[in-house]
């Protein structure tokens, strides 16, 4: 039963549940030399677990996206959590950056039916 976030590694890659990942959990991975963690489900890792990764400056990538198609937008997201999560020292947040772009999306689409 036991989890393998406390084993040493380079990548993590959460993708079972949703919380899959906490705090504790992810301040063992920083510790033990994960360099990045990208998930592979919807919301695998708790929000206190997320900030560690970012506090530690380690590439985090969130969960995979799909259009209504199937077909992958994660070029796209990428491209979009650069634009609007890059920190001046290079860091890319994607957390930020996905928010970001995510309100630009839905203040566009408000401005293109004439309510703001």
């Amino acid at each position: 039963g036991a989890k393998p976030w406390f084993e040493k590694a380079d990548i993590a890659l959460p993708c079972a549940t949703q919380n899959e990942l906490n705090e504790e959990q992810a301040k063992a991975l920083v510790a033990n030399g994960v360099i990045a963690v990208a998930e592979g489900a919807n919301m695998p890792s708790t929000p206190g677990a997320i900030r560690v990764f970012q506090e530690a400056k380690i590439l985090y990538s969130p969960g995979k996206a799909s259009n209504a198609g199937g077909v992958s937008v994660s070029g796209l997201i990428h491209e979009n959590c650069v634009k609007y999560g890059k920190e001046a020292d290079g860091y890319v947040n994607y957390v930020k950056g996905a928010n970001v772009a995510g309100f630009i999306k839905v203040a566009k689409a408000m401005m293109a039916q004439g309510i703001v």
